[in-house]
């Protein structure tokens, strides 16, 4: 073990390998360089919705979730006492999953799926978790598809104006948003019964991102923006791309399908958290620090999933791991579960650097009257072993003495939908 500890130790993979004070400052640095235009990891893409401003009651919206290979859809209605009312939630296949379709096929679809609910209000939150570039009108113009989406000619057409007009309702009221934003307005729905500061959305699930509110003034890429006002900014946080990764991180980078890009995501989600795991095990076996025999079986795995390397630090002793085989005494077993579980560890802080930067930014939190309210979604923060306990401690460890700020969490069912009808609703 005493190998172990110094290979990782050489390797620089350990949470105690990160000045979360400098990551923090970095962080921001970032952060600004983004709201004024200049070259930055960090996009702080404006969305044009204003999150602390009151929203509508007793109005019913359409709200749409669109990821992935679902599409959801259903009525919702926020009480004036902050009850969510909501029909039956529907369930459909994106379109142009099975194969390719055009535009007109993409639209007709969607406008298929949502027809009948969007005859009983004038008002439609789009969560759209594709990317785009949101325009000032809160409308979107599709970037490009990803998650085995085939609707090519939909890529730089207007996502709303299209579903409007194919539905024959070009005067409804649409704002088309992203699954982060949402969350952080299906947050805002707990205010009605609490006073917060401000609010924070963040997601740790295959991908990781954050956003935010900020002063329009302090946006200054942004022209004729209301100088008084403020809007959610799309942080973007997963592009973050000065975090101190090790060799190995660089190594991992290097072998996935888009190297350079979305680094900092690439140490610590879902999507790619098993693959570095593997990268960083195959370099401890090419040390010798396991015996042959495993040496051999871990050349061979070509993929490791996160649920996989997760299993095994989770169900220490249990027989749910694929990595299981590859050991065949106790020992060995141990040495890979610290090495994970370490992986972990770094996550944690890493996570922690990302949310205190922000919650520092919003300059909010000051008072225990009035804390922020961060808002987090993501199977990844909730699942991967002791990784939420293990972020507490170094968030609220750095947020506290003179940076002390006050910051409650919370997880909302349904948050898509809740965001995107939230998002209609503000005025």
């Amino acid at each position: 073990m005493e190998k172990v500890k110094r290979f990782l130790e050489e390797k620089r993979l350990r949470s105690s390998d990160i000045d979360i004070d400098k990551l923090v400052g970095i962080f921001t640095e970032e952060m600004i360089k983004g709201l004024e235009g200049k070259e930055s990891s960090l996009r702080m893409i404006p969305t044009y919705i204003e999150g602390e401003n009151d929203f509508l009651t007793d109005i019913p919206v359409l709200a749409i979730d669109a990821g992935g290979t679902n599409f959801r859809t259903a009525l919702i209605r926020f009480s004036r006492t902050g009850k969510i009312e909501y029909d039956e939630i529907l369930n459909y296949r994106m379109p142009g999953l099975e194969k390719e379709i055009s535009a007109k096929e993409f639209f007709m679809t969607i406008a298929g799926y949502i027809k009948p609910l969007a005859e009983r209000t004038e008002r439609i939150g789009f969560c759209f978790s594709y990317p785009t570039e949101i325009l000032p009108n809160r409308d979107g113009r599709l970037i490009q598809f990803c998650k085995e989406v085939r609707a090519p000619e939909v890529v730089g057409q207007l996502i709303g104006k299209n579903l409007l007009e194919t539905l024959k309702t070009p005067g409804k009221h649409l704002v088309l948003l992203n699954d982060t934003v949402a969350t952080l307005l299906a947050g805002k729905s707990a205010s009605l019964n609490k006073s917060y500061d401000t609010f924070i959305g963040y997601i740790l699930g295959t991908g990781t991102n954050t956003c935010y509110i900020e002063h329009n003034r302090k946006i200054l890429k942004s022209k004729d923006l209301d100088q008084s006002r403020s809007q959610i900014i799309n942080i973007e946080s997963g592009n973050f791309g000065r975090a101190p990764r090790s060799e190995l991180d660089i190594v991992f980078d290097n072998a996935t399908m888009n190297p350079g890009n979305y680094t900092f995501e690439k140490m610590f989600s879902g999507g790619y958290f098993g693959g570095l795991c593997l990268t960083v095990l195959k370099s401890a076996a090419s040390e010798g620090l396991f015996s042959k025999t495993s040496c051999e079986c871990l050349k061979n795995i070509t993929e490791l999933s996160s649920n996989d390397a997760n299993n095994l630090v989770s169900n220490y002793g249990s027989q749910k791991s694929s990595l299981k085989e590859c050991f065949n005494d106790k020992q060995e077993e141990e040495k890979c579960v610290h090495i994970i579980d370490t992986l972990i560890d770094r996550a944690a802080k890493l996570v922690a650097s990302n949310l205190a930067a922000v919650v520092i930014r919003t300059g909010k939190g000051k008072s225990s009257d009035h804390p922020v309210l961060i808002t987090i979604e993501g199977t990844t923060f909730y699942k991967l072993h002791k990784l939420r306990e293990r972020f507490e401690t170094y968030f609220n460890g750095y947020l506290s003495g003179d940076r002390k700020r006050y910051v409650e969490f919370t997880e909302v069912a349904q948050s898509s939908l809740i965001g995107a009808a939230l998002s209609a609703l503000i005025e």
